[in-house]
């Protein structure tokens, strides 16, 4: 079952693994990213989602921005140990641990995300296609969603539509090639999951999004 939605944002990050300090987005929304806006409108472990193209509706713009980020996080074994013995320390002193990066972000975002979705083996005998497209059809057209959708990093949430695919305004004119782009992480491993990357060209504003067991997709 095939869907399209049209996101929008004033700021994006998409960030780029290979940058181990600064935040340095990609020139478009990773398919990952995409990804998780579907999931975050409907998830289910009987269906698993897949974008099929990404249009870019709005110019490219860059700004930069400097932010205040922390340096760590409560450790899971920190938390289950708390929890456990009744008392535990799980805070964290921000004035303590704040960096300072450098940001380089996406500004005045708007796509066209394509995705659609297949069944899973854990899908049960109750489970349809139908059924699915159904629950993420009213729940789109209704702005529904388990979690705030965002672009590439929580702060930058965005708005969502659900759109005909042939409606709205055509994708800008330029057709760069992006290089090697993030496509997903592989969790056949869920102790070390592994980056998967694809060579991203856009077309008259269109990338189109290869299928993950295509020979396009190199981990």
């Amino acid at each position: 079952m095939a869907f399209c939605l049209e996101v929008s944002g004033e700021f994006a990050c998409f960030t780029r693994p290979e940058m181990k300090v600064e935040r340095v987005s990609y020139d478009v929304i990773t398919p990952s990213a995409a990804r998780a806006i579907f999931e975050a409108i409907l998830w289910k472990p009987a269906i698993q989602w897949q974008i099929t193209k990404i249009e870019v509706l709005n110019p490219i713009k860059w700004m930069n921005l400097r932010r205040n980020e922390v340096e760590s996080i409560v450790s899971t074994r920190t938390a289950k140990t708390a929890m456990n013995s009744g008392e535990g320390h799980l805070g964290i002193y921000v004035d303590e641990q704040r960096q300072q990066r450098a940001s380089l972000l996406l500004k005045d975002v708007r796509y066209r995300l394509h995705g659609e979705f297949q069944l899973t083996e854990n899908a049960g005998p109750q489970d349809s296609a139908a059924k699915f497209a159904d629950m993420f059809r009213r729940r789109a057209e209704k702005g529904q969603c388990f979690n705030q959708p965002y672009l590439g990093c929580r702060e930058f949430s965005c708005d969502f539509t659900l759109v005909d695919a042939a409606d709205g305004p055509d994708p800008i004119q330029e057709s760069p090639d992006f290089g090697f782009m993030l496509y997903d992480l592989d969790y056949s491993d869920p102790t070390s999951p592994q980056p998967l990357f694809f060579r991203a060209k856009m077309k008259n504003g269109v990338v189109e999004v290869p299928d993950r067991h295509s020979g396009e997709v190199r981990g």
